[in-house]
């Protein structure tokens, strides 16, 4: 199957950053997309993502062999709507939605069966917009593929070896199981996240002596509290069962630590902790999932003035960009207490072997 012509409703990070990708897979391929906005298209068209930009959903797309629909899932849906009418016999259709039930149901409902492959890529960034595309944002991240049972085997086996071009990991799963694996380790625990950081405000005192000294564990545990609400409201809205479900279990595992806590019980919590530490080790070199990985050192630095400053001119200097740096007060785990967090794991590489070099301590999480 060869596929020579390429649409994109939308072209955000997850979008520009395939559509680019595309582009190096395939250099002749014709990309076309769609943005509601000129600036958007002039971008990517200057970075060489795409020839030809529209800010109309019309007969431009009639011809695409495959088309990739990168808005959030409602918006996803409205662009199945406006495209079913201008799909010619063997356009492919695919989305980039992390839940897919709502969209398979659209494709249900409006008779696309036989044109749809679902797609969930688990890669992105906390930047967003075409700006911040990249080709290699999906490299070894699992990009999930959900098709209908209706679709063509050849369609399939393309999509298939195009994701591993991509440098991504091809995954097919029915739209039902990825819902509910994707409820288990993303849905809820941001559900989870975010009840513990308010559960901590609530109980906070006035003096806020609770987020005074919260750090180490606690941050990292909560650190996807911080997610997009207007993101997560439409998720958690479009796998409700799933997500109720699962917390409803979770809720009980909970509640079970509870009483045996609060009656004593010996060696509930040692085995509680020894089979979750043998279960989360076990992650520790997997490929990328749909949470994203933070990419941050702790160095033991001298408690003196100029030390943060010395160190970080020093990464300066060998053009190695820091996301973010800070003291940690509460030195969980003996680790340093300075916490720099980079971009991008080859930048934490970078700064690691640069700063052992010079002899600085560096102390990693897994």
């Amino acid at each position: 199957m060869n596929m020579k012509k390429f649409g994109f409703l939308s072209l955000g990070l997850i979008g520009g950053s395939i559509a680019l990708a595309i582009r190096q897979i395939c250099p002749n391929a014709h990309i076309l997309a769609y943005a509601r906005r000129q600036s958007t298209l002039d971008e990517a068209a200057a970075a060489g993502a795409i020839d030809m930009g529209t800010t109309e959903i019309n007969e431009l797309f009639s011809d695409c062999d495959m088309i990739f629909l990168c808005g959030p899932v409602a918006v996803n849906n409205n662009f199945l709507e406006q495209l079913a009418p201008l799909l010619g016999d063997k356009t492919i259709i695919t989305d980039v939605g992390s839940v897919k039930g709502t969209i398979h149901e659209a494709v249900s409902r409006l008779g696309l069966e036989r044109h749809f492959i679902g797609g969930h890529p688990m890669a992105g960034s906390e930047k967003t917009g075409f700006a911040n595309a990249n080709p290699i944002l999906l490299e070894n991240a699992y990009y999930i593929l959900t098709p209908t049972e209706s679709v063509p085997e050849e369609a399939v086996a393309y999509y298939y070896s195009l994701v591993k071009k991509m440098g991504a990991l091809p995954l097919i799963l029915s739209c039902k199981e990825h819902d509910y694996v994707t409820a288990a380790i993303s849905h809820v625990p941001h559900l989870v996240a975010a009840a513990l950081a308010n559960l901590v405000h609530d109980h906070d005192s006035s003096e806020e002596t609770m987020k005074m000294i919260a750090a180490g564990g606690f941050k990292d545990i909560t650190r996807i509290a911080s997610s997009s609400p207007d993101m997560w409201e439409s998720i958690c809205m479009s796998n409700t069962e799933n997500i109720a479900d699962l917390l409803d279990d979770y809720i009980a595992s909970l509640q079970t630590v509870s009483r045996a806590v609060r009656s004593g019980q010996k060696g509930f919590t040692y085995d509680l902790f020894t089979a979750s530490k043998e279960y989360r080790d076990s992650f520790a070199d997997l490929p990328r999932g749909p949470i994203k990985k933070v990419f941050a050192c702790y160095v033991d630095i001298p408690d003196e003035a100029g030390s943060i400053a010395s160190l970080a001119t020093l990464l300066a200097k060998a053009d190695i960009s820091i996301k973010n740096i800070g003291i940690i007060h509460n030195r969980d785990f003996e680790e340093g207490v300075l916490r720099i967090e980079f971009y991008e794991q080859s930048a934490l590489d970078e700064a690691t072997t640069l700063l052992q070099s010079l002899q600085y301590t560096i102390h990693q999480r897994k």
